[in-house]
């Protein structure tokens, strides 16, 4: 192998794709990244066995053939260079030369034959997407899911998929977010899969920025997003997701409407009397009024007060703040719908667009 690249288009495409090489590898090799010279272009492909990414740039190839290098190591040492051009040779099917200006390295590789088999979704199922939707599809659901649950399918995000619109779906058992957006393409199949957590978080950093229309490939438990000259691929999560729609109140007994910001800024304030032992807020909602209080014994006490849009019997309910202003966070609006039942009912969130959020109350203490 014998190439030339770009030290700032190399230095990026490493940096893109090392989030993907393992901190603690199950097997040597996971912690190299494969590095492919073939016709003009540089191919560079990570996996921990469960994600998988490949990139590619421009490159003045003078040889074609494959190493696999250390991934840290080799954007460490990338990333100091000062030269604006790279070259990269292979002395042996397991060591790289890299000269650079003045500087020459020997990073020791391993054979190209012993980095795992890149997943060929050739065959699948393909479904289309404005890449700032899908964005905001998965960020608006994935803040919901769990990220350490014995129940696997909890740690990762539900996409349903139908003729005309898909819909995502997270929870963590106290929390839930569900978003539904149409499809411009009708979709050439339908069906449910559960994405682990840790792809749709490499899926939104890929998806950082706009562009042309995205493709979404589904095929043998295996889903891959190919964007621009990234493509991603990640096993499937297996499983029965819970029925999510049991849990969504359908007859509450009030709607509250509340400024979106104002909460915010309360919620923040009286979060900083509760801690990991004592950490709910208490909602007291009143005729034209709410009063939000947290007390610690150690902090002390917080109340803060707002109008609000609320008639009918005192009702009182607790939350986790933080799960709260999550929700909020992840709202489009100025306004939120708050629909209430009584203290111990889920309460649903909602906005003007298609989504809903659903918050499990905490217990009150007496």
């Amino acid at each position: 192998m014998k190439l030339q690249v770009n030290r700032t288009d190399l230095t990026q495409l490493i940096g893109k794709i090392q989030s993907i090489v393992p901190t603690k590898p199950s097997i040597p090799i996971l912690a190299n990244i494969l590095l492919e010279a073939k016709e003009d272009q540089l191919v560079i492909a990570a996996t921990d066995l469960t994600v998988s990414m490949k990139v590619n740039t421009k490159a003045i190839v003078e040889e074609e053939g494959a190493i696999t290098l250390p991934a840290r190591r080799l954007f460490q040492l990338i990333r100091e260079l000062t030269s604006p051009q790279v070259d990269i040779r292979t002395s042996s099917p397991e060591v790289a030369m890299i000269n650079s200006g003045d500087s020459n390295f020997r990073i020791q590789g391993t054979h190209k034959s012993q980095f795992p088999a890149f997943p060929d979704l050739s065959e699948g199922f393909s479904t289309q997407f404005e890449p700032g939707v899908l964005k905001e599809m998965l960020t608006r659901t994935s803040f919901a899911a769990a990220r350490d649950d014995s129940r696997e399918v909890l740690n990762g995000v539900l996409m349903n998929r139908a003729s005309t619109h898909a819909t995502f779906t997270g929870t963590d058992g106290k929390l839930l977010a569900r978003n539904r957006v149409a499809i411009a393409e009708e979709a050439s199949s339908e069906g449910s899969f559960i994405l682990p957590i840790k792809a749709v978080e490499e899926i939104v950093k890929i998806l950082d920025g706009d562009g042309e229309a995205v493709s979404l490939i589904l095929m043998d438990e295996k889903l891959g997003l190919e964007v621009d000259s990234t493509l991603f691929i990640t096993k499937l999560i297996s499983g029965q997701y819970p029925d999510v729609s049991r849990v969504i109140p359908q007859e509450p007994t009030s709607r509250v409407v509340l400024h979106r910001d104002e909460l915010i800024t309360l919620l923040r304030q009286v979060s900083l009397f509760t801690s990991e032992n004592e950490v709910s807020a208490r909602f007291v909602f009143s005729d034209g009024a709410l009063q939000i209080s947290a007390m610690n014994g150690e902090l002390g006490e917080g109340k803060v007060n707002m109008p609000v849009n609320y008639t009918g019997p005192n009702l009182e309910i607790a939350f986790h703040p933080q799960s709260f202003l999550d929700i909020l966070r992840n709202s489009k609006d100025e306004t939120v719908n708050f629909d209430l039942t009584d203290s111990y009912t889920p309460c649903l969130i909602t906005d003007s667009s298609e989504a809903e959020f659903v918050i499990m109350p905490m217990h009150i203490d007496d």
